[in-house]
């Protein structure tokens, strides 16, 4: 595809989908969502590299990949959301579109998760829709005036 790069970076936990608490994060599993990313971003237009990591350093090598290649960014840093400021200051250097999402929705659930240290430098949040949380940050980055 020749579309406009977005890259949708899953961090920890997130290859457990399907099997983790499904009654929080559903039963798609991770394979699942990638094809369903894909296949949504295509329809938009959009070439969609789906990539999931339990390791920060990794997450981060990526959006340093993304910042230096000016490539839109749907991030779900998954625990890392809540206290990586490694993660946050990669992020911030990302000049193009960003979304942050979650699956649940963060603000209904235990306190420590109601902070993001990351929604600061984001152009928008997505939340508690399941993967229709991917669905909403991929027409989003769409609708939006690509970064030269």
């Amino acid at each position: 595809m020749t579309g406009r790069r977005v890259l949708v970076l899953n961090g920890p936990n997130l290859g457990r989908l399907g099997v983790r608490e499904p009654e929080i994060y559903g039963h798609t599993t991770h394979e699942e969502l990638a094809k369903a990313c894909r296949d949504w971003g295509a329809d938009l237009g959009l070439d969609v590299d789906v990539r999931q990591t339990d390791s920060e350093s990794e997450l981060v090598q990526w959006l340093h990949e993304a910042a230096d290649q000016r490539i839109d960014v749907v991030l779900n840093a998954g625990a890392f959301t809540h206290y990586s400021y490694a993660l946050r200051d990669a992020l911030a250097q990302v000049g193009s579109m960003t979304v942050e999402v979650h699956l649940s929705n963060p603000a209904a659930r235990e306190a420590f998760r109601h902070t993001s240290v990351i929604a600061a430098v984001v152009n928008g949040s997505i939340s508690g829709f399941g993967i229709e949380s991917y669905a909403l940050a991929l027409r989003a980055i769409a609708g939006s005036a690509p970064n030269a």
